[in-house]
């Protein structure tokens, strides 16, 4: 495995991510495993070599940190492993001070996730989503509190726009608090709206990038197009899918270039998908799903795969611009 720095940081992660929204509780999604489904492929991510793993305090309503937390203790020594949550949502109450940016849910919702993880400290703490509600002063503050209490090693965020996030490290950066590290973005094939402002800034900044949805929620991994979408379970059960307008008409050109692509290269779509966003400028590991054994397989198989500009171009020429979205 090639390891490479996160961001300017010192911090070595795989070129590959594993993200664990799959893994939890299928009384929260139905295309969720629970703990026993789950820990075989959390062991298999150690066993290739994958040490980076990504989850959420609202993934199965904290189920997901549950089931990571045991399996990562059960499969490996802590300091083998980077593990990244995240806070902004929701998990399990409602009420209005659970959820959002503020100091007092911030320092809540760590603690809740250490508990829940059952660990000492998180080596990646991320902002979910953007808080409107709440200064961006007593945000960046207030995650500076949970790294210098050794809660956490690095600070990240997600899904926002580039001026929002440059305003973010500004503030950090004239209070003298802790930055952000990565930011976690939606890139694929299908939506690379990111690639027009966020990841340039990022590339300047020397922020590490750790795309979100790779594979499209799925449509990406499935087979030929069908009505203008994949047919994975996930691509015909996910409901943000149908609130992003991913995989409509305007995409099947693109997803035929794929397929063009992989079948010319005897791989599957998956790979050729996961290839591509892995030669992109700044892109330092995608956060990959798995729910059967074959998706670790293809995800590790990309990583031998080198695209030529001829297929790359190939890939890019059809896509057509998006809406942003992402950020609700």
């Amino acid at each position: 495995m090639d390891y490479r720095n996160l961001g300017r940081t010192g911090l070595k992660v795989s070129p590959l991510c594993l993200g664990t929204m799959t893994y939890g509780t299928p009384q929260w999604r139905d295309w969720v495993l629970d703990d026993r489904q789950s820990r075989p492929f959390i062991e298999q991510a150690l066993n290739a070599g994958i040490n980076f793993f990504d989850t959420a305090d609202m993934y199965s309503d904290g189920a997901s940190e549950e089931v990571v937390g045991r399996a990562l203790k059960d499969f490996a020594r802590r300091e083998e492993v980077v593990l990244a949550t995240k806070v902004y949502n929701p998990t399990g109450n409602k009420t209005p001070n659970e959820q959002g940016l503020s100091r007092k849910h911030i320092h809540h919702a760590i603690d809740a996730s250490l508990t829940r993880l059952g660990m000492e400290y998180v080596d990646l703490y991320q902002t979910h989503r953007w808080d409107y509600d709440t200064p961006i002063e007593e945000t960046m503050e207030a995650l500076h509190e949970v790294v210098k209490a050794g809660k956490a090693r690095y600070i990240g965020a997600s899904s926002m726009h580039a001026w929002q996030f440059a305003k973010a490290q500004h503030i950090a950066e004239k209070n003298g608090w802790t930055k952000f590290s990565t930011m976690q973005p939606m890139v694929n094939l299908i939506y690379r709206e990111e690639e027009r402002e966020m990841i340039p800034q990022c590339i300047d900044q020397g922020v590490g990038v750790i795309p979100w949805s790779p594979l499209a929620r799925g449509i990406l991994a499935g087979s030929k197009p069908v009505g203008g979408q994949g047919q994975t379970t996930r691509a015909k059960s996910d409901e943000q899918i149908r609130a992003w307008n991913l995989g409509l008409e305007r995409d099947t050109p693109v997803i035929e270039a794929l397929h063009e692509v992989a079948e010319a290269r005897g791989v599957s779509p998956a790979q050729v998908a996961l290839a591509w966003l892995l030669q992109k400028p700044g892109i330092t590991a995608p956060i990959v799903g798995a729910s059967k054994s074959h998706h670790m397989d293809q995800a590790l198989k990309a990583l031998e795969i080198t695209l030529s500009e001829g297929e790359v171009e190939q890939l890019e020429a059809p896509y057509v611009p998006h809406e942003v979205v992402g950020f609700m």
